[in-house]
């Protein structure tokens, strides 16, 4: 099982015990990343974590397509 599927699966449960509790997706889904920012910090200096988040914000429109150069 992939990185990806292991933490897809846990948050569709997160989500579904939320839902279950009147708890909106939304919180959920701050709160995981609440954690997941004190995790990276646990192994990663904090610039890092930085342009980690940056990236990921840079690059979370779903209808953006992106360039690439072919070797």
């Amino acid at each position: 099982m992939s990185a990806t599927a292991i933490a897809r699966y846990h948050l569709e449960k997160a989500l579904a015990q939320a839902e279950a509790n009147g708890v909106g997706a939304d919180s959920v889904a701050r709160a995981m990343l609440s954690e997941v920012i004190t995790t990276f910090l646990k192994y990663r200096a904090v610039a890092d974590v930085r342009a980690e988040l940056s990236s990921a914000a840079e690059n979370c429109d779903p209808d953006t397509d992106y360039p690439f150069m072919r070797p």
